[in-house]
């Protein structure tokens, strides 16, 4: 549905005149402390403050044994010693820590400089992120990241990735009011700064830029420091207060039990002089027991470790801001890890094209792939392939192989054919359906695309169903992700789509369609690590469980001892109680759509 909007977008004057009123599309920075002031904070480190106590004690000692005692000048090494050691721990976190904010900075600078398209007098034209006001009308399509926030003015088939604010994957967008939904957390028309396009296209009108976006609004508080510690932290706070506890009292200890064998060992007149000496050198000797019992490697040691794990996360990739944020990595036990993409090199391509019998028409195959889809294959000489693909990988994996094989000109017939009604792949449906009409004969066909076990469900018995399961299964255990295909041709009256639901139960099986997409040649490896460190690895993902054990067996996950006690459906885990899947996961490698043995497989 597409709403009367101004097509013409805003004018010149009218973009000055709106970015002066509501200000520019970037995010305030919080605002910085002064470095010496961060510098300080390094000091409040439980250790680091026993140290410098520790620092001081040992300090005056020196100066007693150098001055009192004529001891040489190697009665300074311990105070200098620990002075080293408090000098290395903070300068080197606190020289890490500023370097990551400076590269924090000039990522978000990179990021409000992303082109984006806007209508502005009348055409398409290109502009920085941090340019866009509101009142701009912004033209998105598969892949853009949304740049303000704003109110849909026509969506077509536009579907979102809103994990960044709410968590959810993928929710769908329309300007449609019947398919408005209460219990989205925002509303079905409106469109967030930081959010990302999953499939479709559209315009919309800008409603709030910068500080005043949703996005905004969770970045400001993202700034403030909770207090929340991680698990090294309090372990050197308990650390610390041990230390600090156990010298203490063993100083104590020790300055009673000597002033006790004073007065047992000397019974006659008191000879105050020596007692005072004596009473002074036993504090000495406390002050001393408190110097040693601190650890003084201890901290550079845990600096240098984080700084140098800081420094491998850096050469992956990943950009540490806290030193200490490091270590919470090491206090992990358990990894739940998607598949596509995370496991595999989410590359895929078509290894196998099934034809179901000897008098299926091809070119409804065909016709399915390019008119049941939403991805775009457009050529890159910069890519592996010579292609790249925009939208849905499995569906761009399609259109490749039509591209690449020159079966025919996908292109042509989307511009050709009239696309009618559709109904878009969720991955609740698992499959994706679209009426379309011939421009040729007129002739009026519903497409059907999706996993093979839902598809089938609303197809017609195929002349060999044990052979089709037999194929099914063996793509499924050779980890391929396999799509099934269908057709029909309509009546001129029938209309096989209500409330975006699929009502047609009669179509034609045409074909399977293999997908592989390999395992990221490091994964193994890593997998390795984490099981030999004690770490458990699970694989969470929306495809069928026999392609997931294959999976699993090629990462190292998987085993011959492995049975369906080690795996779960996402039905199975629905119908639990927290107490239940407790109770359960334990065991289980993997969670997957459905077993092979579910009662829906074909």
């Amino acid at each position: 549905m597409t709403k009367t909007i101004r097509k013409t977008g805003l004018s010149s004057e009218q973009v000055l005149s709106s970015r002066a009123r509501y200000g520019e599309n970037i995010l305030t920075p919080a605002k910085r402390r002064p470095l010496w002031t961060r510098f300080m904070d390094k000091f409040k480190d439980p250790l680091i403050a026993i140290l410098i106590v520790a620092g001081i004690a040992s300090l005056g000692i020196a100066f007693y044994e150098y001055f009192g005692l004529d001891e040489p000048w190697s009665a300074f090494a311990e105070p200098l010693g620990i002075l080293i050691a408090i000098l290395l721990s903070t300068v080197l976190s606190f020289i890490f820590e500023v370097k990551a904010d400076k590269e924090f900075s000039i990522l978000n600078q990179v990021n409000d400089d992303e082109q984006v398209i806007v209508i502005r007098d009348g055409r398409h034209q290109k502009i920085r992120k941090r340019d866009v006001v509101v009142g701009d009308l912004v033209a998105i399509q598969t892949g853009d990241e949304i740049p303000a926030d704003g109110t849909l003015c026509n969506a077509v088939m536009l579907r979102m990735d809103e994990s960044t604010l709410t968590g959810e994957p993928s929710c769908m967008k329309s300007t449609d009011p019947e398919a408005f939904s209460k219990e989205d957390t925002y509303p079905t028309d409106q469109v967030l700064r930081g959010t990302k396009v999953l499939d479709g296209h559209g315009e919309y009108e800008v409603t709030a830029v910068g500080d005043k976006t949703e996005y905004g609004h969770v970045y400001q508080n993202a700034q403030i420091d909770n207090g929340v510690r991680t698990p090294l932290n309090e372990q050197l706070d308990r650390l610390g207060h041990l230390i600090s506890v156990a010298s203490y009292v063993l100083a104590f200890l020790i300055i009673v039990g000597r002033v006790l064998e004073y007065f047992i060992t000397y019974s006659g007149p008191v000879d105050w002089t020596y007692a005072i000496s004596y009473f002074l050198q036993s504090i000495m000797i406390a002050v001393t027991i408190i110097v040693v019992a601190v650890p003084e490697g201890l901290p550079m040691a845990v600096t240098l470790s984080l700084a140098y794990s800081m420094r491998r996360m850096l050469k992956t990739n990943n950009l540490v801001r806290k030193m200490h944020a490091c270590e919470t990595m090491g206090a992990a036990t358990v990894i739940c890890t998607d598949k596509t993409g995370t496991l595999t090199q989410n590359r895929m391509s078509v290894r196998e094209m099934h034809l179901i019998g000897d008098d299926i028409p091809e070119e409804r195959l065909f016709e399915n792939i390019a008119l049941n889809s939403t991805a775009i294959v457009e050529k890159n000489e910069s890519s592996q392939s010579g292609y790249e693909v925009i939208g849905n990988p499995t569906e761009g994996a399609m259109l490749l192989w039509l591209e690449q094989s020159k079966i025919v000109d996908y292109r042509a017939l989307r511009e050709n054919w009239e696309k009618q009604e559709e109904v878009p792949f969720t991955t609740e449906k698992k499959y994706m359906a679209t009426v379309a009409a011939n421009p040729e004969n007129g002739k009026r066909y519903l497409y059907l695309k999706g996993a093979p076990e839902i598809i089938y469900k609303y197809c017609k018995p195929v002349s060999d169903e044990e052979a089709l399961k037999e194929k099914l299964r063996s793509y499924q255990e050779k980890a391929m992700r396999v799509l099934g295909f269908a057709y029909k041709e309509l009546k001129e009256d029938e209309h096989p789509i209500a409330n975006g639901e699929l009502t047609a139960d009669d179509l034609e099986f045409i074909a399977l369609s293999a997908i592989s997409d390999p395992v990221r040649e490091d994964v193994p490896a890593a997998v390795k690590e984490c099981l030999d460190a004690g770490i458990k690895v699970k694989i969470i993902t929306g495809d069928n469980a026999l392609t997931a054990r294959e999976i699993g067996r090629q990462i190292g996950i998987w085993t011959d001892e492995d049975t369906e006690a080690n795996e779960l459906t996402g039905p199975e885990v629905a119908a639990m109680s927290d107490d239940e899947l407790t109770a359960r996961i334990e065991p289980v490698k993997i969670i997957a759509r459905a077993r092979p043995t579910d009662k829906e497989r074909i």
